[in-house]
């Protein structure tokens, strides 16, 4: 270990630059974990506010309540799977288990690739039912949501790719894979959270609206 350690430390660098080098490491992590946590709350309020404009607008003597795919059930299937995935490599990585890391990573990419298509499938199948009329506001309201949360899923997916392509060459698990892995998993459990109420919404009455909105203050 003795030896290991006296490799890394670069003797051609000098000692100040070193120093200066892990001080930057150690500093990098918790930024952008915090980073994470504004962006999240940010996305929170933002989706928080699409809740609250969708109840307002089934109040309205008009609203007509909107197809609801069966599809989107096992699409939500597919983000619980992606969500797994992720927290495999998360706990790999803590472990220090290279090939967990890869494993979760290939996992939990795949089955949020086989999410987006889904809900591609379901937009199509949309578009073919006989009433669809886009100047419903249920309609729009279903695209609006889906398609709001799928440019967050894809999003996630460049920095999956940043992470698995960083674990591929990996050989074996150093602290900035860990960060990113752990930065993944956090992000993707927020997208499954958010998808679990938006698919609730979808498939709920206003008496579920209500008690909603009461919860959270707005009744």
């Amino acid at each position: 270990m003795g030896f290991l350690r006296h490799i890394a430390e670069k003797p051609w660098l000098p000692q100040d630059a070193v120093e200066g080098l892990h001080a930057e490491r150690a500093i990098a992590a918790p930024a952008a974990k915090t980073g994470l946590r504004f962006f999240l709350a940010v996305v929170g309020v933002l989706f928080f506010l699409l809740v609250v404009a969708y109840a307002e607008r089934m109040r309205f003597e008009s609203w007509r309540p909107g197809p609801q795919p069966f599809l989107l059930w096992l699409n939500t299937a597919l983000l619980v799977l992606g969500s797994v995935g992720l927290q495999w490599a998360r706990t790999a990585a803590n472990r220090g288990q290279i090939d967990g890391v890869r494993g979760g990573l290939a996992a939990g990419g795949l089955f949020t690739i086989a999410f987006m298509a889904g809900q591609i499938v379901a937009w199509r199948q949309l578009r073919g039912v006989p009433f669809f009329d886009m100047a419903s506001p249920a309609i729009a309201f279903f695209y609006l949501i889906t398609a709001l949360h799928g440019l967050h899923v894809l999003g996630g997916l460049v920095a999956w790719g940043r992470a698995t392509a960083r674990a591929w060459r990996a050989a074996e698990v150093v602290r900035p894979l860990r960060g990113g892995v752990d930065l993944c998993a956090v992000y993707w459990h927020f997208l499954l959270g958010v998808w679990l109420v938006l698919f609730g919404l979808l498939f709920s009455g206003q008496g579920n609206i209500d008690v909603l909105l009461a919860l959270c203050g707005f009744r």
